[in-house]
C-alpha cells in the first residue's frame, strides 16, 4: 500500500492546538501504517473519553472539547483515523473501505488497552464509532453522540446525495472552505488548521473516499455489521447516553439524529444546538459542559 506522511511542519502554530501528537505503528494488520492521537489527562484516570472526528476533518475538530473532559480529571484519547490529520494517508481511493478502518480502530483501542470509555463520535466518526462496542461491550461505559447515523443500507437524503455528488466531482477538495461554510464563526487560522493535513490532492484519497463508502444502498459493505449494532444499542447497551443535534445540519441534522436516538437504549431528549451546523463540536465548548454536567463529572 503506497502511502504519504504529510510533514510535521504543516501542523506548527495551529490555534488553540498545543497538544503533542502520540502515535502508534504495527497493529496487527497494519504494518507500516503510523497512527497518530491526541493523549491528553492522567494515564491512570478512572474515565477515558475516546473522541472520533470524521469527513472530511481530523481531532484538531475537538479543540474546543478536549480542555473541559481534561479539567474534569478525564483521560481524552482523539485518534486521526488514517487518511487524516497526522496518520498515514494511503493514495489510491480504493484502498479505503468501512472494516479498513473499523478493524483499526478496534486494534487501536486494544493497543492501547482503554477501558472506561467514554466514546464521543459525530459523522464517520459515529458510522464506525457506533459499531465499536457491540464487539468489545467490557471496554465503553458512556456515549456522547452528535450528528451522525447508523448506516443500514435504508438510503439518505437529497442533502447527503448533493454532498455525494459534489465529493465525485471535485478531485482537489477544498476541505477548510468545506467545513466552514456551516461554521461561520472559524477565523481564516482555524480554516487553515482543518487545511493543514493536506498539502495538495495527492493526501486527499480519504476525503474524497468516505461519503462513497457511505452504506445508502443494499448490499454495501458494512451494513450488515451496522445493524449488528444497531441492535446492540436498542436492546444491550446498559450505558449513559448524551445527545447533541447541531440543527442546522442539512444532512445529518435533526430527522437523522431523532430517528438515531429512538435506537439508543435510555437516550434522553438531546441538547439542540440551535445555529449549530453538521460539524458541531466547533460549539464543543457547551455540548462538552452539558455532557459533564449530565454525567455528574462536574457541578
Amino acid at each position: 500500500m503506497e502511502m504519504v506522511r504529510t510533514p510535521d511542519e504543516r501542523f506548527e502554530n495551529l490555534p488553540d492546538w498545543p497538544y503533542a501528537p502520540h502515535y502508534v505503528e504495527g497493529l496487527d494488520g497494519y504494518d507500516g501504517i503510523r497512527i497518530a492521537y491526541v493523549d491528553e489527562g492522567p494515564a491512570d484516570a478512572d474515565r477515558v473519553f475516546l473522541c472520533l472526528h470524521g469527513e472530511p476533518s481530523w481531532s484538531y475538530l475537538y479543540r474546543r472539547m478536549i480542555p473541559h473532559f481534561v479539567a474534569s480529571g478525564a483521560r481524552v484519547i482523539a485518534p486521526d483515523l488514517i487518511g487524516f490529520g497526522r496518520s498515514d494517508k494511503p493514495l489510491k481511493d480504493n484502498d479505503y473501505t468501512f472494516h479498513f478502518h473499523r478493524n483499526a480502530l478496534l486494534r487501536f483501542i486494544e493497543r492501547l488497552d482503554l477501558h472506561n470509555i467514554t466514546l464521543v463520535c459525530q459523522d464517520w466518526g459515529g458510522l464506525l464509532g457506533l459499531t465499536l462496542p457491540m464487539d468489545m461491550a467490557h471496554r465503553f461505559k458512556r456515549l456522547i453522540v452528535m450528528n451522525t447515523a447508523i448506516a443500514t443500507g435504508m438510503g439518505a437524503s437529497k442533502g447527503f446525495h448533493a454532498w455525494r455528488d459534489y465529493v465525485a466531482n471535485t478531485p482537489n477538495l477544498p476541505i477548510g472552505k468545506i467545513i466552514a461554510r456551516g461554521t461561520p464563526h472559524l477565523s481564516e487560522k482555524e480554516i487553515a488548521a482543518y487545511d493543514a493535513p493536506f498539502p495538495d490532492d495527492t493526501y486527499k484519497a480519504g476525503a474524497r473516499r468516505f461519503p462513497a463508502l457511505v452504506m445508502t444502498d443494499p448490499g454495501m459493505e458494512g451494513i450488515e455489521t451496522s445493524k449488528r449494532a444497531a441492535a446492540f444499542w436498542s436492546n444491550e447497551w446498559q450505558g449513559e447516553s448524551f445527545m447533541a443535534i447541531g440543527m442546522q445540519d442539512p444532512v445529518l441534522g435533526p430527522p437523522a439524529m431523532h430517528m438515531l436516538k429512538g435506537l439508543i437504549k435510555g437516550c434522553p431528549e438531546p441538547l439542540e444546538i440551535e445555529d449549530g451546523g453538521h460539524f458541531v463540536q466547533e460549539w464543543g465548548d457547551e455540548i462538552a459542559v452539558a455532557a459533564l454536567r449530565h454525567f455528574g463529572d462536574i457541578d
